[in-house]
């Protein structure tokens, strides 16, 4: 069966789940947030595997490195620190 409520979206960019709606969720839960399209797909982190979290994580790093190289802001470095930097994640 499909539940349906109506929240809203804060000036800050927050949302609250309706309390008829966390019933399976717990405080300080880390959530996954899916964006396909105009719709955002909430999913508990601890449903996915160990491994798709580091996915993750390596994706959100990369994400941010383009968007730095993209604005200019980036360090140049040989092909060793570089893998010796890739390492550290």
């Amino acid at each position: 069966m499909i539940d349906i409520a109506i929240t809203r979206l804060s000036s800050k960019g927050q949302i609250v789940i309706p309390s008829e709606m966390r019933t399976n969720f717990n405080k300080g839960e880390k959530l996954v947030i899916i964006k396909n399209e105009g719709q955002l797909i909430l999913k508990k982190a601890s449903d996915f595997n160990k491994n798709f979290e580091e996915d993750l994580t390596f994706a959100k790093r990369t994400e941010d490195a383009l968007n730095k190289y993209e604005k200019g802001l980036y360090k140049e470095m040989d092909g060793k620190r570089f893998t010796d930097e890739i390492e550290k994640w």
